[in-house]
């Protein structure tokens, strides 16, 4: 069974993975907005990895006994300068999100919820590489500049992400 401490702050990750997805949607009819489908499709398959992400959470507070509580998604910002801007955005929430999982594995150490703390640790190693892919974006964008053909292949390149579900077992559960 999950101690109530817990189960609070998993079901406020959880809402804060399915803003994630919801901003990362937004971006992606940004993206779409502008006429740059690589990049929309970049965020759309990011969206989906998300949703996974807060379904992990769900099936996991359930596994262990706890009760899900739903709470109110903000709305996501909508508009951004540039494509730079944007994955900049992404970058900064990355971190942000990075900050969120380590307070909850602080939070299992301290309760002494090991079966917690082993399931987060799938999410560290996560956030590792999520920050690394958005500064990646980051970078090739800096180094692009206003070339439009720098722009261009960047587009082309991510239009060939595809979403992959992820490969370790879920946690079972309603």
């Amino acid at each position: 069974m999950i101690k109530k401490k817990m189960q609070q702050a998993l079901d406020k990750q959880l809402n804060a993975e399915l803003y994630s997805s919801y901003l990362y949607l937004s971006m992606s009819a940004y993206f779409n907005s502008i006429n740059l489908k690589g990049f929309a499709n970049w965020m759309k398959v990011q969206a989906q990895e998300e949703l996974s992400h807060a379904m992990k959470f769900y099936n996991f507070i359930l596994e262990r006994g706890g009760k899900v509580i739903l709470s109110e998604i903000d709305p996501p910002q909508s508009e951004w300068n540039s494509p730079l801007a944007a994955f900049e955005h992404v970058y900064r929430h990355e971190q942000k999100v990075t900050s969120l999982i380590n307070s909850l594995v602080d939070l299992s150490i301290s309760e002494g919820d090991h079966a917690t703390n082993n399931f987060l640790q799938w999410f560290v190693t996560e956030q590792v590489e999520e920050e690394a892919s958005a500064d990646e974006v980051v970078q090739k964008l800096k180094l692009a500049g206003k070339s439009a053909g720098g722009l261009f292949m960047i587009d082309r390149e991510l239009a060939q992400r595809v979403f992959a579900p992820p490969t370790v077992p879920e946690a079972s559960g309603g």
